[in-house]
């Protein structure tokens, strides 16, 4: 262990005294990261400021949503949402999402708790019914204390889907809808006729 200890002192002290012998190496290194960092951080600044251009004028067409994977088409839903200017927008959809599969806070304050259904066939696919809204309904107020809870689907919906999210205050974003938003036409609340309403306050306040 001495040895070891004696060998490792030496091997300092000569890296010492060679760094005194050559003072210009750490500072070059020190200029070398510096650069390397602004590097890093125009990059990052770039590739922030490209996202913003492109959420600003993200559009999509129906056929472009159809061709989607199901994980893109909650990844579009999400950038639409940061589009309309909810801007920390996440997509949260997988194994244990809860029946949220992207959550938004819009500029009034409200939470939005989005589940998405897509179909690969469009309209021609099934038709989205009850027993998912009944997913959303159980967990979209009580679990992610969602202000706005909403299901979006590229497909339809049953006719008993749409007379129960009418009588449980959900929303719902039909295919003919979706093109609208995905459009640019308005914010999904403008389109959903949502009334702003004030953050929510906590207790005591």
């Amino acid at each position: 262990m001495f040895l070891v200890l004696a060998v490792a002192g030496s091997l300092v002290v000569g890296a010492l005294r060679w760094l005194a012998a050559h003072p210009w190496v750490p500072v070059a290194l020190l200029l070398c990261a510096a650069a390397a960092g602004g590097v890093w951080l125009r990059r990052r600044r770039e590739a922030a400021r490209r996202n913003r251009v492109r959420e600003r004028g993200l559009r999509y067409a129906l056929p472009q949503i159809d061709a989607l994977h199901h994980r893109q088409f909650e990844e579009a839903v999400r950038d639409l949402m940061r589009r309309d200017g909810c801007p920390r927008a996440i997509r949260v959809g997988g194994a244990g999402d809860n029946g949220a599969d992207v959550k938004a806070t819009d500029p009034f304050g409200r939470l939005w708790v989005i589940q998405c259904k897509h179909r690969k066939a469009g309209p021609a696919g099934s038709a989205v019914g009850t027993p998912d809204l009944h997913v959303l309904n159980g967990t979209g107020r009580p679990v992610h204390n969602g202000d706005v809870v909403v299901l979006v689907t590229n497909g339809r919906f049953t006719d008993r889907a749409v007379a129960f999210a009418r009588s449980q205050r959900l929303h719902l974003v039909d295919r003919h809808l979706l093109a609208q938003w995905a459009a640019g036409s308005a914010p999904l609340w403008e389109l959903l006729g949502v009334v702003p309403s004030p953050r929510r306050r906590g207790p005591g306040s």
